[in-house]
């Protein structure tokens, strides 16, 4: 049987837990098992709590308290792995499009372009929105409605023209900084293209 070959490139943070899972015993003393059993044995019960004692009693730093606390509670093991992550990516995916499976079609498209741009260029789902990477995140495949994609771009200081909308994210220090609002295939159209092109190439 052929191996399935995922759409989606592993998110950049799980490169980070993979390395704090592989440095956590050696750090600390205990190994993620380790850490899971004392908290299962002696910690509170909420993940607030948890981290909080983490913190306090066993002087963790805030990312070793905080995804102990998660894993704990649960959460937090779709980024221990890039397979674990890949196959999180399509879940997220078909969640995020649940009532809005119109959007679908549409964001198809939208992922086949971005994906087109250069073979550096990786999709990285999250639970709300699709991240598009290069070295950083250059834009952003969100459905915002049930009838209506956002897509966002990280184009810095420039003013909107045409089609884009600034969303404020310059003056906020945030990565995404212009977006269009997408309702049908037909938006795609060349403007789509080029922008997607303009922040691709500014993401140096």
């Amino acid at each position: 049987m052929p191996k399935f070959r995922s759409l989606y490139g592993v998110h950049p943070s799980v490169r980070i837990v993979e390395n704090w899972l592989a440095t956590l015993e050696p750090k600390t003393g205990r190994s993620l098992d380790g850490w899971l059993a004392l908290v299962k044995k002696s910690g509170p019960k909420s993940e607030k709590d948890i981290r909080d004692w983490l913190k306090k009693e066993h002087s963790l730093g805030t990312n070793s308290a905080t995804w102990i606390a998660e894993r704990a509670a649960g959460k937090g093991a779709d980024m221990d792995s890039p397979a674990a992550y890949l196959a999180a990516a399509e879940r997220y995916v078909a969640q995020m499009f649940a009532g809005k499976e119109s959007l679908r079609p549409i964001y198809e498209e939208l992922l086949h372009v971005a994906l087109a741009l250069a073979p550096d260029v990786k999709a990285c789902p999250c639970q709300t929105i699709v991240p598009l990477y290069r070295n950083h995140v250059f834009a952003q495949i969100k459905p915002s409605t049930r009838t209506r994609i956002d897509l966002g771009f990280a184009l810095g200081a420039r003013q909107a023209e045409g089609r884009l909308i600034d969303t404020g994210g310059y003056a906020k220090k945030d990565r995404i900084t212009h977006r269009i609002p997408i309702s049908s295939q037909a938006d795609i159209d060349p403007e789509i293209h080029r922008w997607l092109r303009v922040a691709y190439d500014e993401d140096l």
